[in-house]
């Protein structure tokens, strides 16, 4: 008897269970929905900082990769952080934290490094500006505050004071310019012109 009391008192457990479980579970979900219908979007968690109407207005390209032949041969390799293509006909593209990979035919590798650049697709001319350093595999720096490039002819000239080191020393000069070697051999002749000083320093 005592076993069917038992038996009787666990049947009445369930089928009490069976009713107030799902009870239980409506009225937590209708609690949920209230809850939700008040959320205030104001004050809502946003998704993203990201300013639509700006990208709209200036799009940009982020960390942008250009590679390329030149006329002579040699392969360039252009990098930036970012890079914001021109909106209007006439204007140049333009680019923070700009770098440029030159390598030759013979292997002579020449990296060029600045804060600005601008490029004008009509002519193929990049303009770099800021804090312009010139690093080649020969261990030669130079150091400018400016530097254009002919895409094309992958020649490059400065018109403002440059500073140059090498194995031989320190040259310092108005302007330079680093461009193929007329005879085709793949080579590259960096010449610097105006009030030219050089303080040799072998090793």
């Amino acid at each position: 008897m005592a076993g069917r009391r038992a038996f009787d008192g666990w049947s009445r457990t369930v089928g009490w269970l069976k009713v107030a479980l799902p009870l239980t579970a409506l009225g937590l979900l209708s609690t949920l929905f209230l809850v939700s219908n008040r959320i205030d979007p104001e004050t809502a968690i946003p998704y993203s900082d990201i300013d639509v109407q700006s990208l709209v207005r200036e799009p940009r390209l982020t960390k942008p990769v250009y590679s390329g032949t030149t006329a002579n041969g040699s392969t360039l390799t252009l990098q930036a952080l970012e890079a914001r293509p021109a909106t209007t006909p006439g204007n140049p593209s333009t680019a923070v934290d700009v770098t440029a990979t030159l390598t030759s035919r013979t292997g002579l590798r020449t990296d060029i490094r600045s804060n600005a650049a601008s490029l004008d697709a009509a002519t193929n001319t990049l303009r770099l500006t800021g804090d312009v350093q010139i690093d080649s595999s020969a261990a030669y720096q130079v150091k400018t505050e400016a530097l254009d490039a002919d895409l094309s002819a992958s020649a490059f000239t400065s018109s403002v004071p440059v500073q140059a080191t090498g194995p031989t020393g320190t040259v310092t000069a108005d302007s330079m310019s680093l461009m193929p070697d007329p005879k085709g051999d793949g080579t590259y002749l960096l010449v610097f012109n105006g009030r030219v000083k050089l303080v040799y320093q072998p090793k």
